[in-house]
């Protein structure tokens, strides 16, 4: 199967990768005491910020320009152009922009450089945002950009019924088997094509539900539960009784996105860049909806924590420059871009409180709670297989093919063989 052969591809040059660089600011032989210009690799910067903040490293740095790089939208495509780069030892990419699931994968298998902590402001970054970027005890990428799933809603439509935004999925089903119809619109959506996002969509529903996936280290397989069952049940019942559009199993961020700027969903589960951009103008919804944590069985649920880290190629020929921009990156200035020009969530804490921000971005204390609440995605060397076994696996059962106790006892078997190494 697919995601069971890409664990073996990879294994013939990651010794001779580990032993490239022992950590970040370590210049090989040939590479101009490890500083000269360098490549930043990243998904499509969706609101075209990151060039902006490019140029401001490169005015004061004209011998070690950054050149951006911009791979696919989607993150199984960004992960596999990465990768394949990686596994053949290039030195293409210097900075990888990752999202933060492949930390342990790609400090796994060598193919990214061991960051020294002293160079990262880890006292101004959210707590549970640190974990993302470190494996078995070191320190392999920055912390970038964090993410928490939230949960939009149609404040107008809610306030006409008289009904609060939900804190419950009862709540949420309710709203959206009855309100929604009344309206014309579907109830709910999310990321439920078979991609990284499905498999992030399922992990929230299996981590609110008191679940899990994997273990904390990535070496159990522990979706054989009750709770398991329990989250994606509630997902395969929704499609079920239509509160989820059959339409939303082809969605991506994206088209989730527009499906309900363009007022065609009374909830969609998203990420906090979702906010500017429904909130602009020609947006069907600007003014009339709002955001609020995700729900659970009984009360708030947990979100999967979301975002990017940087890393340094560990082939990389100017790790010296590619470490300074690291810290660059991380400055309180491009942190407070990140939110303002690229709508998207910083990483230092302190920019949730700053009154002025929150003025313009009145989502922050609802986000700041979700992120601080939010867990990491399964840690795993073998990340890119768990992934794809739980996202063609839970598809399934969305799709009516197999049911909800099926699905998990054929997803427990495969996440064993990809944990054996099998």
């Amino acid at each position: 199967m697919r995601w069971m052969r890409a664990a073996r591809r990879g294994l013939l040059t990651a010794a001779l990768v580990m032993a490239a660089y022992a950590g970040a600011g370590v210049p090989s032989a040939d590479s101009d005491d490890g500083r000269g210009p360098i490549t930043l690799a990243t998904g499509r910067d969706l609101t075209g910020y990151l060039q902006r903040v490019l140029d401001g490293w490169n005015t004061t740095h004209p011998g070690e320009t950054v050149k951006l790089v911009q791979l696919p939208e989607t993150a199984d495509e960004v992960h596999a152009q990465m990768v394949d780069s990686l596994r053949s030892g290039s030195s293409r990419f210097d900075v990888l922009n990752i999202d933060v699931a492949w930390t342990s994968e790609m400090a796994g298998a060598g193919w990214i450089a061991r960051i020294d902590s002293r160079r990262v402001p880890l006292d101004r970054v959210l707590p549970s945002v640190v974990g993302t970027a470190t494996f078995r005890g070191g320190l392999y990428a920055m912390p970038y950009v964090t993410n928490a799933g939230l949960l939009y809603y149609r404040k107008d439509i809610l306030d006409q019924a008289g009904v609060k935004p939900p804190r419950t999925w009862a709540e949420l089903e309710h709203a959206a088997a009855t309100i929604a119809p009344k309206y014309g619109i579907a109830g709910y959506g999310g990321q439920f094509l078979p991609y990284e996002g499905l498999t992030v969509n399922v992990d929230e529903a299996v981590l609110s539900a008191g679940g899990s996936i994997l273990g904390k280290d990535g070496d159990r397989v522990t979706v054989d539960s009750v709770a398991a069952r329990h989250g994606l049940g509630f997902l395969v019942r929704g499609v079920e009784d239509g509160w989820i559009p059959r339409e939303a199993l082809t969605f991506k961020e994206e088209e989730s996105r527009l499906s309900f700027q363009n007022g065609r969903l009374l909830f969609l589960r998203n990420w906090p860049y979702v906010y500017d951009l429904a909130s602009a103008p020609g947006s069907k919804v600007a003014g009339r909806f709002g955001a609020v944590p995700l729900p659970g069985p009984d009360g708030p649920g947990s979100s999967v924590l979301g975002g990017s880290n940087l890393a340094i190629n560990a082939r990389s020929r100017h790790p010296r420059t590619a470490a300074d921009f690291l810290t660059y990156m991380t400055s309180e200035g491009v942190q407070r871009q990140v939110l303002t020009r690229g709508s998207l969530p910083p990483v230092w804490a302190d920019l949730y409180r700053d009154p002025a921000l929150i003025g313009r971005y009145p989502y922050l204390p609802v986000l700041e709670q979700s992120v601080k609440t939010a867990r990491p995605r399964p840690k795993s060397a073998r990340y890119e297989q768990v992934s794809l076994a739980v996202a063609a696996i839970t598809s399934d059962a969305l799709q009516q093919h197999s049911s909800t106790d099926a699905a998990i006892s054929r997803l427990n078997l495969e996440l064993r063989r990809i944990v054996r190494g099998g």
